[in-house]
């Protein structure tokens, strides 16, 4: 062979970690190790992998993409090959796992204690995303897997639900729509609304209101969920969210209350997701499971996916 698997290796981790320094210090090699493999790659097809961004890391380009999609069936090949010398051995390997930025810190943690448990050779990188960076890297092959919520994801990819979810507010523990047990979107618009500032996270908020012809009084933007919730529970308006924390409090310690929106309205999913293209590992299975493992134990009172 003119390229070598440890090669490949290399200009894999660099695009999963997007810059060489980066891939050189997760496989404990010298950074002009990964630029010589890269550059040993790209000199025998003749055409660049990457595009060398001063001060911001590396990008694929789109033939980069093209070749790295191949290099991972040949390793994945490779490995699987290896693994019937000892078709006993428990899953092993490694693979990079995106998440949206608001769910990662509810329930990659606790997958991740499991996955260790039970599969203590299995290593993750975790990347949190917005929607737009999960659905892009997943394209590129930058992340092999992903939990997100339904939005943002091209047709290429495989979804595997782990559960839906039906949108609530959030109120201040003392607004007087917290004394309804359930209220409607027309309630709702009645009063300051607080989204998140995300790609397709906004929009999709607002379509709610749409769907049911009304709209809000005003729309304030904020840079995170747990800003939004900050907000909320200081008297500053209301929010919509799918999200399901298991503290009732901001940040700051002020209580908040979620209520059941009485309109009919769509349901959201969590899911993992993968590029119908990408080779689906061992490692990548017991992880799928562990997730549904998860989701089906710790929130019983929403619809799981069987």
């Amino acid at each position: 062979m003119k390229l070598t698997f440890r090669q490949l290796s290399y200009a894999i981790a660099a695009a999963r970690y997007g810059s060489l320094t980066a891939a050189a210090e997760a496989l404990h090699i010298s950074q002009p190790s990964i630029s010589t493999a890269i550059t040993q790659i790209e000199e025998y097809f003749g055409r660049p992998l990457f595009v060398r961004q001063r001060g911001s890391g590396i990008a694929l380009t789109a033939f980069g993409q093209t070749v790295l999609a191949k290099a991972r069936e040949v390793l994945s090949s490779v490995e699987a090959l290896e693994a019937l010398a000892d078709a006993g051995a428990a899953p092993h390997g490694e693979f990079v796992l995106g998440c949206f930025e608001d769910l990662a810190p509810y329930c990659v943690p606790p997958i991740l204690a499991r996955l260790r448990q039970n599969y203590p050779a299995i290593s993750v990188t975790v990347r949190e995303e917005g929607f737009d960076d999960i659905g892009r890297h997943l394209d590129e092959g930058v992340t092999d897997l992903a939990i997100t919520y339904d939005l943002g994801l091209s047709n290429s990819m495989v979804r595997i639900i782990l559960c839906e979810l039906a949108p609530q507010v959030l109120l201040p523990a003392d607004h007087a729509l917290a004394a309804q047990p359930a209220v409607t979107m027309a309630d709702i618009a009645r009063h300051p609304v607080i989204l998140t500032d995300q790609a397709q996270s906004w929009q999709h908020m607002l379509e709610l209101f749409y769907m049911r012809g009304v709209r809000p009084m005003r729309a304030v933007r904020t840079g995170s969920f747990e800003l939004q919730r900050g907000m909320v529970a200081n008297g500053l308006g209301v929010a919509i969210a799918y999200s399901r924390p298991f503290s009732d409090f901001s940040y700051d310690g002020k209580p908040l209350v979620r209520r059941p929106i009485a309109d009919p309205l769509p349901l959201q999913r969590i899911l993992l997701a993968r590029n119908e293209k990408s080779v689906r590992t061992a490692a990548h299975a017991v992880f799928i499971e562990e997730a549904r493992a998860w989701f089906a134990e710790t929130w019983p009172e929403v619809k799981v996916a069987a």
